[in-house]
Parts: structure tokens; C-alpha cells; sequence
């Protein structure tokens, strides 16, 4: 499993996290996609490697500013963080 985490700048409020959300989950086949404006950034869980430029392209669709994005390989935790 793969965690991308990605700068968004531009989103104001929780309307724009779901655009952001919406518009990666129509793009790939993702586990989880969060957004947070406070944090200027989106998080998407993913079972394969996604192509950064399409995930780019994606995002900056919606209208909002794509700035670093970063691949890290993810684990699952259990219930008590195991």
C-alpha cells in the first residue's frame, strides 16, 4: 500500500476539500482520500503506485494549486497500533 501526501493551496472550506476528494477518487481507484485546508494538503491511500502527473493533473482540474507531492510506502495499523 502506498500514502501519497500532497500540497493543495486554494481550498477555503470543506466544499473544496470534497471537490479535491471527488476529483482523485474519479481518477484512480483509491482506499482513502482525505483533504484539510488547514493543513494545505490531501492524503490518498492507494493499493498501487499512482501516476504523479495524472494525480497532479487531477487535482489542479479543480482549479487549486498543486505544490510538492510525496510517496511513502503505508502499513495498515491494527487496533491497538500494532
Amino acid at each position: 500500500m502506498w500514502k501519497y501526501t500532497i500540497q493543495v493551496d486554494g481550498m477555503m472550506c470543506g466544499m473544496c476539500e470534497s471537490h479535491v476528494n471527488d476529483a482523485v477518487r474519479k481518477a484512480f481507484p483509491v482506499k482513502k482520500v482525505t483533504s484539510s485546508r488547514s493543513k494545505k494538503e490531501t492524503v490518498v491511500i492507494t493499493e498501487a503506485e499512482l501516476d504523479q502527473e495524472t494525480l497532479r493533473a487531477a487535482i489542479s482540474a479543480t482549479g487549486y494549486d498543486v505544490g510538492e507531492i510525496w510517496k511513502e510506502s503505508w502499513q495498515k495499523k491494527g487496533l491497538f497500533g500494532r
